[in-house]
């Protein structure tokens, strides 16, 4: 394996741009040829010409005439060393195969119909090319193929001709009127059905709408379809932003490593974020389609008029389009419960990264894979970052930066600095501390303290700290709001401070310094503060919190993320306490503080998707978070006698709340099965009530096995059941997951909820049951979707995936190296499972050092796979 190491600060400009490209796709059975015409301008005459490419290569030529070249096949490289120096035509033909690629990167066979996937780096396995970000061009698509086998050929921008061919082929010529880069390349050939719909933009132009899927998938594409038109909308009437060709064209394809890819004006799609019904789709899924809908559409601007320089600034589209759809869907549908979602998804998977072996800032400084920065820093802290320069700047200061932005550079590839550069000039504020976010890894620490001086006044002293990561050990102060405000201590009322000659109930301090003091005036009374409101910043936040402030907080505080990261820290103790006590031989603590807290939400007249965030006991990773010499079966087993406690003291309380969240959801009349957020919020809390319900009384598992086909009256109820009796040791456990099996056996997407449920499931024959799945008539190892459902669910359950005889370890680590000899980014996902070795306790740790150990040390291994292995076990 050929180890390369790109630099950020090796970057150069391209020698050579390319202003027009024409390509040709003759599609046959079998194989696929392409001809590529590229019109080249030097930049830096003399320099030798590089190509990217690694496609089999027949025929090479420049203004006509064939030349030498340089191939290096292992660093996927064509080099001519003798160029014109005035602009030249260079034409290159290469075959592929695409029923034999199963990466899914480059041009692929999925169900008979070819598709694309380009970003990051797949253009070159299609033909040679300067395939990097920076190099934008305008492209042409003439497409040729059987007119029977693929009567739908589709290219990006706006068709402009095609016709029949005398040999009962066809061809349809695209062209993309703006410069792109050639990630953002999409072709798709094949049958389809298609769903048609239109928009219409607020200068009144016309956009046609068009959804291509299997034709038995036709009637669950609706609700992905006016998500779209909702988001059209929403960019329009938010950012002003409006989309700029005559179609929009999404395919759905069940075969596709991503979620979806935002190719200019032809999206591929994963059809998990594509088809929904209420009988296939929870409201979960719902939701999850509706975000990366907007999400992909969002990047029209964010990501394709605007795009980056290099794939080291790949956050300046992601962080952002991240941000936007978020916003987008917390318009859509609950802004603070929406929040609170986005900060656990960030607490449960990007705060370990940031905490591992795998670190890496949200521009990092280099890389040997690019399919290994796709991560959840990239997205998650990366949005983030956004989201402080909108804390910071405000609504209407952000949106002058974002103006600007698109003033500076639309068309063109640039960089964070240049989004940076852009918030601070148009508000006219120096935000150069502020680039650190870009540079460091790792999450900070903010250690707060509060007192109350004679005169009144209230002051709070911040300390930050940046713990040391593999890159990087000593680390700079970083500027971050911190949004503040001050209760009551005996009542729970928000009190007035003077902060900055104003009187104010809530105030956004800046932090800049290792330590700062900042006085909130004019209190004179005892309070408790409410820090980090809104999760103003991606930061661990410490302060002494008695659990009595804690629990006025949860009560009273205006702020719902504040109530709920009280509740969360009050859980988080208890699970610390039980996990001591479990250390130590000693009973189990009773926690009456925590259960008068429950007892309160189970009691509170609140939001019901709110009430159920409140209820939840923060994960294991969350538990064991910023830990060393982890033992994880035991935080498990702290955690899980804790929830036995909550549903034991309020079994009672639990079978009420669950009728009552039956009862008002079958109020109002209409569809009352069908997804909507407010009885999405009570179907929430009725799924969450009775996995409660089962704890407390585990025979309550006849009655659902009894009463299964009439109450799965749709997927979010069934799962919900399902989900509940996932863990339970009973053979009707097992008959469920049957009738589910043998119900829902023709449809992919459902088949990937029931590969979810055997993979995670707690029961003790659980790795019995998921080698047993992997012969599955439904399951596919060369699907990502059946990969991640299966595999990537065991790799997350902890009692398992942990065994104490490292058998969790082990069978992972093997499905990792048959997964890497086809399809390297989907194995590289999945060995990240590895990423808390060197946190784990020293038996656990040898186990999974082992299991590394081989998987470094296999031959052919891919540089996906080894970066992330390499870096674990440095």
């Amino acid at each position: 394996m050929t180890k390369t190491v790109h630099y950020l600060k090796d970057y150069q400009a391209p020698a050579y741009e390319v202003c027009q490209t024409d390509l040709h796709f003759d599609i046959f059975d079998g194989h696929t040829l392409v001809r590529a015409r590229l019109v080249v301008n030097p930049k830096r005459a003399g320099e030798p010409l590089v190509l990217d490419g690694s496609a089999q290569l027949l025929s090479l030529k420049i203004d006509g005439e064939t030349v030498g070249f340089e191939l290096d096949p292992a660093n996927e490289k064509l080099t001519v060393r003798q160029v014109p120096s005035e602009s030249f035509v260079v034409e290159v033909e290469t075959r592929l195969l695409p029923s034999e690629n199963k990466s899914l990167m480059g041009l692929y066979e999925s169900g008979g119909n070819l598709f694309t996937q380009c970003e990051p780096e797949g253009f070159r396995k299609i033909t040679y090319y300067t395939d990097r970000p920076d190099v934008m061009s305008k492209f042409t698509t003439t497409i040729t193929a059987d007119k029977k086998r693929y009567p739908v050929l589709l290219s990006n921008g706006n068709k402009t001709g095609g016709g029949n061919l005398s040999d009962g082929r066809h061809w349809v010529k695209w062209a993309d009127p703006f410069a792109k880069p050639s990630y953002l390349f999409a072709l798709v050939a094949g049958g389809f059905a298609v769903t048609k719909d239109s928009f219409t933009t607020r200068s009144g132009r016309k956009v046609a709408v068009e959804f291509y899927t299997a034709e038995a998938d036709k009637p669950k594409v609706p609700f992905a379809i006016e998500s779209l038109k909702h988001a059209m909308k929403w960019d329009e009437t938010r950012f002003s932003l409006e989309y700029d060709l005559d179609m929009f064209m999404v395919v759905a394809v069940g075969d596709f490593n991503m979620g979806a890819m935002e190719n200019k004006g032809l999206n591929i799609f994963n059809t998990k974020y594509v088809l929904a019904d209420s009988r296939t789709a929870t409201d979960a899924d719902f939701e999850g389609i509706e975000s990366v809908i907007g999400h992909e559409y969002f990047h029209n601007w964010t990501g394709n008029r605007v795009t980056c320089r290099d794939w080291f600034q790949l956050s300046l589209k992601e962080g952002l389009t991240v941000f936007r759809d978020q916003e987008f869907s917390g318009d859509r549908a609950g802004r603070e419960v929406r929040r609170i979602e986005n900060v656990r998804l960030l607490r449960q998977h990007q705060f370990p990264e940031d905490a591992g072996p795998t670190a890496h800032p949200v521009r990092p400084a280099s890389y040997e894979e690019m399919n290994n920065f796709y991560t959840m820093t990239v997205y998650e802290k990366g949005a983030e970052v956004v989201r402080m320069y909108h804390t910071l700047l405000g609504e209407e200061g952000f949106q002058k930066g974002m103006k600007l932005y698109f003033q500076r550079h639309d068309g063109q590839a640039v960089t964070c600095d240049d989004f940076r550069a852009a918030m601070a000039d148009a508000n006219e504020t120096n935000l150069d501390r502020f680039a650190l976010w870009y540079s460091q890894a790792g999450t900070p620490v903010l250690d707060v303290s509060g007192r109350l001086k004679d005169n009144g006044d209230y002051v709070l002293t911040v300390r930050q700290s940046i713990p040391a990561t593999p890159d990087m050990a000593e680390k700079q102060p970083m500027m971050m709001p911190l949004k503040v405000a001050l209760l009551d201590a005996e009542s729970g009322v928000q009190t007035a401070f003077g902060y900055q000659g104003g009187h104010v109930y809530e105030a956004v301090l800046v932090l800049e310094e290792a330590e700062q003091e900042f006085v909130l005036a004019g209190v004179g009374r005892s309070v408790v503060p409410s820090l980090l409101r809104g999760f103003s910043a991606p930061v661990h936040l410490n302060y002494p919190y008695r659990n009595e402030e804690l629990a006025l907080l949860l009560s009273h505080d205006t702020d719902a993320f504040a109530r709920w990261e009280a509740a969360q820290t009050l859980y988080r103790r208890a699970v610390a306490a039980n996990e001591y006590a479990l250390a130590q031989g000693l009973p189990l603590p009773g926690h009456g503080g925590l259960l008068a807290a429950v007892g309160y939400v189970l009691r509170a007249d609140v939001n019901p998707a709110f009430k159920t965030l409140l209820l939840q006991v923060p994960s294991e990773a969350e538990c064991w978070a910023d830990r060393n010499e982890i033992d994880p079966l035991r935080v498990h087993q702290a955690r899980e006698a804790l929830l036995d406690l909550i549903a034991r003291t309020y079994a009672d309380e639990i079978a009420g709340l669950l009728l009552n969240a039956q009862n008002q959801e079958e109020q109002g009349g209409g569809e009352v099965y069908e997804y909507d957020p407010d009885r999405a919020g009570w179907r929430a809390l009725r799924n969450a009530m009775r996995a409660l319900a089962l704890r407390a009384e585990p025979e309550t598992i006849d009655f659902i096995a009894l009463e299964y086909d009439k109450m799965a009256k749709n997927m979010t109820h069934e799962w919900g059941m399902l989900s509940a009796a996932n863990h339970h040791e009973s053979d009707k456990r097992n008959g469920l997951l049957a009738k589910f099996a043998a119900k829902f056996a023709d449809d992919a997407l459902v088949m990937d909820k029931y590969f979810t449920l055997v993979g995670s499931s707690r029961r003790s024959d659980t790795l019995q049951q998921v080698r047993t799945a992997l012969n599955h008539p439904k399951f596919s190892l060369e699907n990502p979707n059946k990969a991640r459902s299966l595999l990537g669910s065991f790799s997350r359950n902890v009692p398992h995936f942990h065994a104490e005889n490292g058998s969790g370890y082990a069978f992972i680590a093997e499905k990792v190296l048959e997964i890497d000899r086809f399809n390297p980014q989907v194995a590289a996902r999945l060995v990240q499972a590895f990423n808390i070795c060197n946190k784990l306790e020293p038996k656990r740790r040898a186990l999974m050092t082992a299991e590394l150990q081989r998987i470094a040390a296999q031959e052919g291994l891919s540089k996906d796979v080894g970066e992330i292995a390499g870096k674990i076990l440095a």
